[in-house]
């Protein structure tokens, strides 16, 4: 199998048909073989069964995972990796704020054996931005992504950890994901560390990103376990077994 594509959701069925249409089409322009995995973090909706519901072709296949109370990004991304099957593993976030056919270029190099990580980034110079965020959510960015750099050490040519949509050679993503232990916004945050703990080959890649005014994130609601994930990561981090996993 090619590619899994991983699309995390919570109460979003008024966007996840559309997020496996997206997908499906993905492959049916590529040519590629592979599967759409969803995974419904609990939602008190039928984010579940619209998704079941989806127009896709046959030979695609779709698997709908859901998990029984709400956990956290992290751990719905976790679940979704460890039943997947690709030699290729792409996380996308629900809302299809970037087209599948960004990762195409990072897809192919992975493929090749050339590439372990590919990490869509909102701040590449050639990335295209659509419809950016409020003023706001862009102070709350920036402000994070400095707290990442001072106090989990993330190094600061990665300029976009939180972007969702990353592709994973497949192989990889389950090995990293298996020992996950961030389950909440910052998961991320958490592979990139020990990926480049480990050596393997990372590069961020621009994307066209159109900003979902309808995210689940709250980020001055969600601040305190923010704050919190940060600090256990930052001490993960001091661990001798923080290469674990």
């Amino acid at each position: 199998m090619d590619i899994s594509i991983i699309i995390p959701a919570f109460n979003e069925s008024q966007k996840i048909g559309r997020d496996v249409e997206a997908a499906a089409s993905f492959f049916s322009e590529t040519g590629l073989e592979g599967e759409v995995i969803v995974v419904d973090d609990g939602s008190s909706d039928d984010t579940a069964e619209v998704a079941r519901q989806a127009k896709i072709p046959s030979p695609l296949k779709r698997i709908i995972l859901r998990l029984e109370k709400n956990s956290g990004k992290g751990a719905s991304v976790k679940r979704g990796v460890l039943e997947s099957k690709g030699k290729v593993v792409l996380y996308a976030d629900s809302g299809t704020c970037i087209p599948y056919a960004n990762a195409l270029p990072v897809i192919r190099k992975i493929m090749a054996g050339e590439l372990d990580l590919g990490l869509g980034s909102r701040r590449l110079r050639e990335t295209v931005i659509l419809r950016n965020r409020t003023l706001r959510r862009r102070i709350i960015s920036w402000v994070f992504h400095q707290a990442a750099i001072f106090v989990a050490g993330l190094p600061r040519w990665i300029s976009d950890s939180q972007c969702g949509f990353k592709v994973y050679k497949g192989n990889i993503a389950r090995e990293l994901f298996a020992g996950l232990v961030t389950s909440g916004f910052l998961f991320e945050l958490e592979i990139i560390l020990k990926a480049l703990r480990r050596g393997l080959r990372i590069e961020e890649f621009p994307v066209e990103w159109t900003c979902d005014l309808d995210s689940r994130l709250r980020p001055a609601a969600q601040a305190k376990n923010v704050l919190k994930e940060l600090l256990e990561i930052r001490a993960m981090m001091k661990s001798p077994g923080f290469l674990k996993f």
